[in-house]
């Protein structure tokens, strides 16, 4: 027979475990206000009141937009973009992609962004021809100023901030990553924009780039707007700006073009919801 006092003991273990049952219990449904501030918001570690982010449902695969994605070109027409003047795109549509036109001119978006989660993919012409820059050569420009380079680069030498995936003028690839002429290749682009006050530059433009899947720029620093032969400068510009496509003489293509604003966190509405308020 067990002595009073063992039951005693084992009362008061069984006790303390309710106890903490119901306190975890409590905390867990956010009855309780435990933890420290974070810092840069207004919840606590583990606050349950904390907003839960808005779902987005990915692509059936890779590449293909989510939910929430700006749609630029879709492979159908080129209604979401202007060419000289602000006049209609005059670039080739066919079989699910843009082609470059030479002479036709640079084209941009109508629409505009800022930070931004950007897709695009591209194929220079299959039939490799000329060398250096004069081959499969065009841009993606973010903001209609920052280019990242669009070259066909296996198995051809340039300067190496001119290559593919570089930044132009600025900063080489980390790695070439560069599939064969005809290939079609993709950029998945995070871009952050430069912040400015009044004329005075805040922060400088940032951007991380994965080439076929591969890291290629990790949060580099823009020294600026794009140049030829000239060290990149910032002037102020709109927080938003147009995506272009370079006309560079030769027939580039595009396809499944696509752009997802970025947003703060613990924010529950999508940009177009904020916009409309």
């Amino acid at each position: 027979m067990r002595s009073l006092s063992h039951l005693k003991i084992m009362g008061l273990f069984a006790a303390v475990v309710v106890l903490i049952g119901t306190a975890l219990s409590a905390d867990d449904k956010g009855k309780k206000e435990e933890g420290p501030m974070l810092p840069g918001t207004k919840h606590r570690v583990h606050d349950m009141a904390r907003p839960q982010p808005r779902i987005v449902t990915p692509g059936e695969k890779p590449g293909d937009p989510p939910s929430d994605a700006v749609i630029l070109f879709d492979g159908k027409d080129l209604s979401k973009w202007v060419g000289k003047k602000d006049e209609p795109a005059q670039w080739k549509v066919e079989n699910g992609y843009m082609e470059v036109v030479p002479k036709a001119g640079t084209i941009r978006t109508k629409e505009t962004f800022g930070d931004c989660q950007l897709h695009i993919e591209w194929a220079a012409p299959a039939e490799a021809k000329g060398e250096g820059q004069s081959r499969g050569n065009s841009g993606v420009i973010l903001m209609g100023r920052y280019e990242v380079q669009v070259l066909d680069s296996c198995g051809n030498t340039t300067y190496a901030d001119g290559m593919a995936a570089s930044l132009y003028g600025q900063s080489p690839p980390l790695v070439n990553a560069c599939r064969k002429p005809g290939e079609w290749q993709t950029y998945d682009i995070v871009w952050i924009g430069p912040k400015f006050n009044g004329k005075e530059l805040v922060s400088p433009a940032r951007v991380t780039v994965f080439h076929n899947g591969v890291l290629v720029h990790h949060g580099k620093e823009m020294l600026g707007s794009t140049s030829h032969k000239k060290l990149a400068q910032y002037s102020p510009h709109e927080p938003t700006g147009p995506l272009t496509l370079q006309d560079h003489g030769q027939p580039v293509r595009y396809r499944n073009i696509w752009y997802r604003p970025l947003t703060d966190y613990d924010q529950t509405e999508p940009p177009s919801a904020q916009k409309e308020k």
